[in-house]
């Protein structure tokens, strides 16, 4: 079976702290996960080693929806998080796996992503283009610097 791989660096003007939050708190993932034009719902998160999670994207358009879940392989704190993902639609086979690391830079948090094992079915530019809206969410997300 062949499968596609993305790979996405970025540098935000942000922490780790607040990057690698945002990857494992279900309101976070909702919010800045779902590509533009999607909405997200987390239906289950247990960030912990050998803990689970599932998602669904609904496509605001249309209505229609694909969800997927998965295993955290690896989760350090603020440094790095890999874990696994596969759909739920028996037309989008095998395992993803995405491995996030992120490393602190004089002017905020480098962060780079790897997702392999993407279903051949998927371009891989649908990948990308999926990743880049994402990471503008997430840049969003956590570069605003909000005092109460």
């Amino acid at each position: 079976m062949t499968t596609n791989t993305v790979q996405l660096h970025r540098v935000l003007k942000s922490s780790a702290d607040r990057v690698y939050r945002a990857f494992l708190n279900p309101e976070a993932m909702a919010k800045w996960l779902p590509p533009f034009g999607f909405t997200g719902k987390v239906h289950e998160l247990d960030a912990r080693v050998g803990g689970t999670y599932r998602m669904s994207f609904t496509n605001h358009t249309t209505g229609g929806s694909h969800s997927f879940g998965g295993e955290y392989l690896e989760l350090t704190p603020n440094q790095k998080l890999r874990y696994s993902a596969t759909f739920d639609d028996a037309n989008l086979p095998g395992r993803m796996q995405t491995t996030v690391t992120l490393r602190e830079v004089f002017c905020g948090v480098e962060i780079t992503v790897v997702q392999e094992g993407i279903p051949a079915v998927i371009p891989a530019e649908a990948c990308y283009l999926g990743w880049q809206e994402s990471l503008i969410q997430l840049a969003q997300l956590t570069e605003a610097e909000i005092r109460e």
